[in-house]
């Protein structure tokens, strides 16, 4: 049985659980700039703190323990530390010359830490989500207001970056592709286009979450679409979900959500912040608070994997864990042609 089909064997059964935030766990380390460096890059010579992604080559037990943290609380699904792990995106580090090697220990961490515990729990097997984040370039908009028909980056540029990263994810053990937090579908495109290739060069069949973001109340995309429209452009693609993250709280997010359930074959995936962030950034939002308002998707039968996003921690995915226990999954109909 490929890891696709039992993926999809799991969630005919029940509603999956996906980890929560990577960058809010990290925060409480309180890690300084030496501790960014580790003795490897010492000498670096560009500032190198909030570089989350490199932590798993100088801290990875700092990593690996995060894992170890949301497997606890009942995660199914685990995200890679590679959020940023493009070439375009390790450019402002300068380090575009590691970014293979980032992509493949970050898998690597979250492999080691999922088999262990699905040694010790066959029944709940566990799965690596290789994350492939936006970067932090569009292909759709200028970043010149005065330029409007200028690109900062080009579909090209992005599929071979993504491409880079994909592989290396692969070749770390991630079972899933995630490309997570799309604010422009472009982007997103490109690095759809990108895993495709890779599927027919290897000759494998790739699970691909899709999860996009809706930045504010307009209920769009940062480069416009709406949730409809956003679907309709990566519906063409054979994936395992879509859904969306980020950006909003779960109150916030159902009306997308609701959208995207009742247009879609694919499996559907939800993962918000903390609710919304407070005038200092962080998010106030309890595990009991975000439970509550997920209880809204479980009752209406939106989803079939649920995560946290910003502001959420192992205490958040415990209660979601908890809370979807008791539903039973959505189930995907066939669409009617028109």
């Amino acid at each position: 049985m490929t890891v696709k089909q039992q993926l999809e064997n799991l969630l005919k059964k029940r509603i999956l659980v996906l980890d929560g935030a990577m960058g809010t766990m990290i925060q409480r380390y309180k890690l300084q700039e030496e501790d960014y460096r580790g003795h490897r890059f010492k000498d670096w010579p560009y500032p190198l703190k909030g570089n989350n992604d490199l932590l798993s080559l100088t801290q990875p037990h700092i990593i690996g323990e995060i894992h170890r943290q949301y497997l606890e609380a009942g995660a199914d699904i685990i995200e890679t530390n590679t959020f940023s792990g493009t070439t375009v995106a390790m450019a402002d580090y300068h380090m575009e010359d590691l970014v293979y090697e980032l992509n493949v220990e970050s898998a690597r961490i979250a492999r080691q830490a999922c088999d262990i515990y699905t040694t010790q729990f066959p029944e709940k097997p566990r799965f690596v989500a290789g994350a492939m984040g936006p970067t932090n370039k569009t292909a759709s908009l200028s970043p010149d207001v005065s330029d409007p028909g200028f690109r900062a980056i080009t579909f090209d540029e992005l599929r071979v970056a993504y491409k880079l990263q994909a592989e290396a994810l692969l070749d770390g053990g991630a079972d899933i592709l995630l490309v997570e937090t799309i604010f422009d579908t472009l982007n997103a495109k490109a690095a759809l286009f990108a895993i495709d290739e890779i599927q027919e060069e290897r000759r494998i069949d790739i699970p691909i979450m899709v999860s996009g973001t809706i930045t504010d109340a307009s209920g769009r995309t940062l480069s416009g679409q709406t949730a409809d429209a956003f679907l309709i452009s990566i519906s063409h693609l054979n994936l395992l979900s879509v859904g969306f993250n980020c950006a909003l709280g779960a109150k916030q997010l159902t009306p997308y959500l609701e959208t995207v359930a009742r247009n879609t074959e694919f499996y559907v995936s939800a993962y918000p912040n903390a609710g919304l962030p407070n005038a200092f950034g962080q998010y106030d939002e309890t595990p009991a608070t975000m439970v509550t308002q997920i209880h809204e998707y479980l009752d209406k039968g939106l989803v079939n994997i649920v995560g946290g996003c910003c502001g959420t921690t192992p205490d958040h995915i415990s209660a979601i864990a908890a809370a979807v226990s008791n539903y039973e999954p959505r189930i995907p109909r066939p669409l009617a042609l028109a």
